[in-house]
Order: C-alpha cells, then structure tokens, then sequence
C-alpha cells in the first residue's frame, strides 16, 4: 500500500510540475517566447584530457635517478659515547677496558681507521647529451663525497659533478657513456600558463615516477638570479633535479622547489626555467663556476606613489638607493635616487630583474643604463663588472643643525661643507627635526633630502618654498638619504 501511494504521488508531482511549467495542454514555450535571452555559446572548442603514456615512452629512458654517499670514518679515536665510557672505566677501575671497536686485531697489530661510504641523499636527472652530461639541482649534490647516476635499464654510472651554482640551484654532472638516451631542449620563453606539463623524478625513492599537471604562471619572482614556472605537478622530496616536460618531449625546466607547509607536496611546485639553466651549464662546462656581472648599486622596490610622484606612467624600474664609490655605477654617472628603467634595452619592470640582467652579462663587458632623473630619461654608458670583486660601501655618519619649519614637519638647514665632502654630494638639505607627516613616513634627524618630486633640492631656503607650493591634494615624493643609503618617501603636505 506504502509502495502504491509512493509512486501516486510521485506522479502527481511530475504531471503539476509539468503543468506548472508548460501548461496544462502540455505546450513547450522556448526561452524567447517567455522574454528571455538564450544563453550565450562559449566559443572555446572542447578539449579532450591527455594520454601521456606514449610521451613518458619517449622521454622516460632519459630521466635519471641520483644517489649521493657521504665518506665516515669507522673505528680509530672512536665517537664521544665511547670517550665517556673510557673515562668512566679508567676513573672507577683503574683503567680502560676494550670496547669491541678498539680491541686489538690478531698479529699484535694496532687498529686503522676505516672510511665506510653511506647513503647521504637521492634526487632525479636528466641527460642533455648522448656522451653523458646530465643537468639536476646543486642542492641534490651539496656536500656529497661521491654522486651515482642510475638509468631506467638499471645501468649504473659513478658520475663526475663538473660544477654547481648555488645561487640558480643548477648543477651540471657527467657520466662516462656513448649513445645515452637524451631530451631535447625546450623554450621556456614560449610557455603558457594552462599548458599541460608532466614530471619524471623520483620522489621518495621511487624511481620513474610520473606525475602530471599544468603551468600555474611564469617568471614567479622567488629567486635572486632567475624568475621561476610554478605548476601544479606534484613535485616531492626526490624529484629535485628531475625535468619538467611539455607536451612535445621537450624539457622546459628543473623541479627545484616547492611551497609547503608540511615538508610534502602542497599544490605549488617550481622550476628553474630551462634557458636559465642552460646557461648555467654552459659555464660550468668550461669553467666549471659561474661568473656573474655586477655594477655596484643598492637598489628597490617603485613604489606607485612615488612613480607617479616623479611623473613616471607606471610603476616598472628600479630605485637606486646607494651607489659604491669608485663602482662602474659611479663611474657611469648612477646617482641616489635614480629610476632605472632599462638595460642594454631590456625593459626592468621590478627591481628583481636588473639584478638577472646585470648578472647574466659578460664580465668586464660595454652596457647602456636608460635611467629617469628629474622628469626625463638619460642613456648613459656603463661597464659591468665581476660580482665578487666588489667592495662594499663604508657607512655614514650623522650630523645635524637647526633652522626653520614648513609643512611637511620638517625643521632642515643647509648641509656644511665637509658633510657634502663626506657624502659626496654637490647640494641638500639637513633634516633637524621631523614632526607630523615626515615623522610618519619614518624621516629622522640626520636625514639629507636631495629631491623634491624632479626638483634637485640646493639648499633650506628652496626647499621650504617648495614645499610652500605643493598641493596637499597630491603625494610627493622626498629623495632621503641616510647614510649611503637613499630612498624615495611619498607623503601628502598637511593642510594649513
């Protein structure tokens, strides 16, 4: 009876509804009939999920498992376990009794320290060239005394580390071998961000391990020296060195890092873009180090407010805020408080990416610097040289005076002689006391302001009647330097 009343209602239902929305002749209305729009088409063409089987068939045979072992020294002086025990012995009995480790060999013979060679770590590989040079992590090898290179047919090589670079975590190694399976290089200048990827590594362990996902963005800025993809490929401990594989067979990058919490796989893995690393092999293979270029400036960040302040249309450069004395910066005519906007005709968008351009160029090679100072631009020429024959910068000291007051909250007076001599400047002006808006912002007594917006500051008198003139409606932005460092500081004056 349940059941009948059951599917009665059950139609019941149906037959009101469908009166309810068609009527009760059963009549179909289309959307337009009812006054309302059809739903827009998406033009996007559907796309069909990925078989990866025959790409990991390809490119499987070239990726490489890396164990690294660590030399220890067994027997001799013993540990400090065995030293306690020793003075234990020799306290309360008179002397030391032989610990298994020290008890004298047969013969009489006196025992010999023994190295005993222990797994230190395992990572992933892969072979550029059919002689055998294989790119993986410089963290995958740090610190190992011997680095084995296993293939997927199980062939094992002692594998040569020709050189590694900490600061792009590339390291190159070479095995001794002819006809060795290799992958072919891509452009990681040509990725897009959704493009289907695939990692090859050995995560845990487990050697040949595939796993697959897309590109999550480009150029994530979390290195010094280079701009790395992040994917969502799962990417865990072991799969350091092991590539990243488009949908070609092309190796577009290294897995290097990942974004956890945990110390496992959390969503967000990271490549070493593989142009970058390259490169970096590239000199490793002849000198076995990389040599990086340097122009001796401090720089950061472009803030808008400041930006827009100096009349810039955006945001893209980097603010130089200390110059080495006697540097190429120096030489080339850089000083505090400059926008760098280009290099060698590479636009510098943050300030991340003049250090990449700088660094990648040839040592003791000709540069032009396109900089912005007092509201227009300047192309000067610059020499770059070796990053590790620089010097830094000695500190300054601070020397303060007294006058007048303006709206910024700024008691300065004229820079002497001898603090313009000690700073290297031709003008400014001595901040004495910083009260309202300037105490806010972070100004101090010591601080020398050079800039006003694009006005070079000369002396107190200018100053304040520049500050007179500015409109509390608008940011400015105060060029400070405090010490050997100088920085741009954006404030509003105060309304009078």
């Amino acid at each position: 009876m349940k059941k009948n009343m059951c599917a009665a209602s059950k139609s019941f239902s149906v037959k009101t509804l469908s009166a309810l929305l068609f009527g009760t002749a059963g009549v179909f209305f289309a959307p337009s009939m009812l006054g309302l729009a059809p739903q827009a088409q998406a033009a996007v063409p559907a796309v069909k999920l990925p078989d990866f089987s025959d790409l990991v068939d390809a490119v499987g045979p070239a990726v490489v498992n890396i164990r690294t072992t660590e030399r220890l020294k067994m027997g001799g002086a013993g540990n400090q376990d065995e030293q306690e025990m020793q003075e234990f012995l020799r306290r309360f009995f008179g002397g030391a009794m032989p610990t298994p480790r020290q008890q004298a060999p047969r013969g009489g013979r006196r025992a010999v320290p023994q190295e005993q060679e222990v797994q230190r770590g395992v990572g992933s590989g892969f072979i550029i060239s059919a002689d055998g040079y294989v790119l993986s992590n410089a963290h995958v090898v740090d610190g190992a005394d011997e680095v084995y290179v296993t293939l997927t047919d199980k062939r094992e090589f002692k594998a040569k580390v020709i050189g590694a670079d900490g600061s792009t975590d590339v390291a190159l190694l070479k095995i001794e071998g002819s006809n060795l399976p290799r992958l072919t290089i891509g452009d990681s200048n040509k990725i897009r961000v959704g493009e289907w990827v695939i990692a090859i590594g050995s995560p845990f362990n487990l050697d040949n391990t595939v796993t697959a996902g897309i590109i999550s963005a480009k150029s994530r800025d979390t290195g010094d020296y280079l701009p790395l993809i992040q994917s969502d490929v799962a990417v865990n401990p072991g799969n350091s060195g092991g590539p990243l594989i488009n949908m070609r067979g092309e190796v577009i990058g290294i897995n290097s890092q990942i974004a956890t919490l945990s110390g496992a796989y959390n969503g967000i893995s990271f490549a070493v873009p593989i142009d970058e690393a390259m490169r970096v092999g590239e000199q490793l293979k002849k000198t076995g180090k990389v040599a990086r270029g340097r122009i001796g400036v401090q720089i950061g960040a472009l803030s808008k407010d400041v930006a827009e302040s100096l009349g810039l249309p955006n945001a893209n450069g980097a603010q130089v805020s200390m110059v080495e004395p006697g540097g190429p910066a120096d030489k080339a005519g850089i000083k505090p408080g400059d926008i760098i906007l280009k290099f060698n005709g590479a636009t510098v968008e943050r300030a991340s990416d003049l250090s990449r351009l700088v660094g990648g160029s040839a040592v003791n090679g000709k540069a032009n610097i396109t900089i912005w100072r007092n509201g227009a631009q300047q192309t000067l020429p610059i020499t770059v040289i070796e990053l590790e024959s620089g010097k830094m910068a000695k500190k300054g000291t601070k020397e303060p005076e007294v006058q007048t007051a303006n709206a910024l909250g700024l008691k300065v007076s004229d820079v002497p002689a001898a603090k313009k001599q000690e700073l290297k400047i031709d003008a400014g002006v001595l901040v004495d006391e910083a009260d309202g808006v300037a105490a806010l912002a972070g100004l101090q007594p010591g601080d020398v302001i050079l800039q006003l917006n694009n006005v070079a500051v000369k002396d107190a008198r200018q100053f304040n009647a520049l500050v007179a003139k500015l409109d509390p409606k608008k940011t400015s932005a105060l060029l400070v330097r405090r010490g050997d460092v100088a920085q741009f500081v954006s404030l509003r004056p105060s309304a009078k």
